[in-house]
């Protein structure tokens, strides 16, 4: 995924945990949507680590490939 597409999605949807059903974290992807993304702070978490290019994909490899 490219890193603008990678941010929006996160910015815009990742209070219901869109980013991680995505890069195939269910778990915390149902966490993340019924706490309303760990009530922001797990959100801003996320939001910094793509920004960064350090959010991982469930296998462990880089979310972002530009």
């Amino acid at each position: 995924m490219s890193k603008a597409g990678a941010i929006l999605i996160t910015f815009f949807l990742g209070g219901l945990g869109v980013h991680r059903f995505l890069t195939g974290k269910i778990g915390t992807g149902i966490l993340w949507l019924l706490t309303g993304g760990v009530f922001g702070i797990g959100w801003l978490v996320d939001f910094i680590m793509v920004c960064m290019g350090k959010f991982t994909t469930k296998d462990g490899t880089p979310w972002i490939t530009e």
